[in-house]
């Protein structure tokens, strides 16, 4: 778990490497297929339900499961990667949301605040907590920022599978504190947050997921092993 996940990371440092202005999004998912290659990896997510591509490449207001396309980036877009690889049947799985060029004050703190969510909600996910314990850090710092979170999509359990139980949400339920936590989980934590309404929709490629308002949106995952010790971020370089 812990190479296939840094294999991701590697990839994902090479996404943020090659953000700029005029990128077309198919480049990114070149050089990540070239990449899987390189490492004598496979792509988690090309075939998976479908989903013709290695990575999902969303811009802008798009959420998720982006199509990475002959679009070009351009100056003060935002641009998140979700990227996945199958390594000695162990799956990987991580997510970054990059800054095209000079980026607004908004999206700059969108990312931000986003980033500091997932974080905290790392911090959470020690043995005697629940999974409501994450999920609680998470919403309450995005919604404390006045943004919103998306609840259509959630983290998940990670191993031998790309999607495994427990599902790991971005807000509480009221009433359900969810799993208690134990060593030796392995979990993918991933929010995904809003300027503006948390509420979604599908475009007619039945996959790329945008916000229903059109406001900007932005996603950060780790896949991370609870141990003894506390949380340990896998999806490192």
């Amino acid at each position: 778990m812990r190479e296939a996940n840094h294999i991701v990371s590697l990839i994902l440092d090479e996404m943020g490497r090659m953000v700029c202005p005029g990128t077309p999004t198919m480049r990114f998912e070149e050089r990540a297929m070239a990449m899987c290659e390189e490492f004598g990896v496979k792509p988690a997510f090309k075939g998976y339900r479908g989903y013709p591509f290695a990575l999902c490449c969303s811009v802008n207001e798009e959420i998720v499961h982006g199509f990475p396309s002959d679009r070009a980036l351009k100056e003060g877009d935002i641009v998140s990667f979700d990227m996945g690889v199958v390594h000695k049947g162990f799956y990987g799985d991580s997510a970054r949301t990059f800054p095209v060029g000079g980026i607004s004050g908004r999206a700059e703190n969108l990312l931000a605040v986003t980033k500091e969510s997932l974080m905290l909600g790392i911090g959470r996910a020690k043995e005697g907590n629940h999974l409501s314990d994450i999920s609680r850090a998470v919403q309450e710092h995005a919604e404390g920022a006045g943004y919103s979170v998306v609840r259509r999509f959630v983290g998940h359990g990670i191993g031998r599978k790309l999607h495994e139980k427990p599902e790991v949400p971005n807000f509480v339920t009221k009433g359900s504190i969810g799993v208690p936590l134990k060593a030796g989980m392995v979990i993918a934590i991933e929010p995904m947050i809003a300027i503006g309404s948390g509420e979604v929709e599908i475009l007619d490629d039945n996959w790329t997921a945008v916000t229903k308002d059109r406001s900007l949106s932005a996603h950060f995952e780790h896949t991370i092993a609870l141990t003894r010790e506390g949380p340990e971020i896998l999806s490192v370089s």
